[in-house]
């Protein structure tokens, strides 16, 4: 039996490596763990950075890495608060420094907020073996609520921050995360700018379910909104996108003010000249792409 009370049974071990930067998820961590545990096939190895926890987050991991010879615990040091984007990245960026194994051929970042059926790898794996242009995949993200799945939406070429995996070859061909609040959306322009594919599919048991309101984990979902406006001005979102992307997001919690802020937060960085991501034929590809979308969903 494992930690969790389920059945232990022999598994299959795929080329891949976890890595989890997690602070302060000592109320949700259980449900990550258990649920790569569960899992029919296996990762290599999980390295689970603990980045400055103040809270149970490293004791309840450890017991699993006491547990289960695949999961190991790192540490670093306190700053003493969330950095997000950037934060997250530098994390990951350690952890990949921390990997014992000598060879994989698959990559992936995983939140400490996050659970997801035993069949999930399982079904990614077959997706990457469908496709060798593949650079990343996940399954669709849903946030458990008063007994329903509200879906966290984005579009099918996107692919969940929440729990990213790699092609490692496609990793290292797009020069691996930036350290920057919108990571998460340039990766994967830059991977299929460089003509790799990606994406994101529904699948009844590859959905990932995020125990925590997106965009919530700094002070509160206000101030997330106000920070991606000014995440997408710098990733280099062309002005009618944004306003289509915020508009959208009206219909998310916190409804309406929701999408005004990330409007508001574009606008704002705009005036301020935040300086842009520093890749122009990156910003062009970008716009571009934007464009073509608005023109498809006008025009058909």
């Amino acid at each position: 039996m494992n930690v969790a009370g389920i059945p232990d049974r022999p598994k299959t071990v795929v080329p891949l490596v976890i890595v989890s930067p997690v602070r302060d998820e000592a109320a949700l961590i259980s449900k990550t763990l258990d649920s790569v545990v569960a899992q029919t096939v296996q990762p290599l190895e999980w390295v689970i950075v603990d980045d400055g926890s103040t809270d149970d987050t490293a004791a309840i991991a450890q017991r699993y890495a006491d547990k289960y010879p695949f999961i190991h615990l790192v540490t670093i040091k306190d700053r003493g608060f969330r950095k997000l984007g950037g934060g997250v990245v530098a994390a990951f960026k350690f952890g990949l420094t921390q990997i014992r194994a000598s060879q994989y051929d698959y990559i992936a970042k995983l939140d400490g907020d996050m659970s997801f059926a035993p069949q999930y790898l399982e079904i990614m794996f077959k997706a990457f073996d469908d496709n060798p242009k593949l650079a990343a995949v996940s399954g669709k993200v849903f946030r458990p609520e008063n007994g329903k799945l509200i879906e966290e939406w984005t579009i099918d070429e996107h692919v969940a921050g929440q729990f990213k995996l790699y092609r490692w070859t496609a990793f290292c061909e797009i020069g691996g995360f930036v350290e920057e609040v919108l990571w998460d959306g340039i990766d994967i322009h830059t991977a299929r700018m460089k003509g790799w594919h990606t994406q994101s599919f529904d699948h009844p048991d590859a959905r990932l379910m995020h125990h925590r309101l997106m965009g919530s984990s700094d002070k509160n979902v206000y101030r997330g909104r106000l920070r991606l406006g000014r995440g997408i001005y710098f990733m280099g979102y062309h002005p009618l996108y944004a306003l289509a992307s915020s508009i959208f997001r009206m219909r998310e919690k916190p409804f309406i003010i929701g999408g005004v802020l990330i409007m508001a937060g574009f606008v704002k960085a705009f005036f301020q000249g935040v300086p842009r991501y520093d890749n122009p034929e990156f910003r062009a590809y970008l716009q571009n792409w934007q464009l073509k979308k608005l023109k498809e969903k006008v025009w058909g």
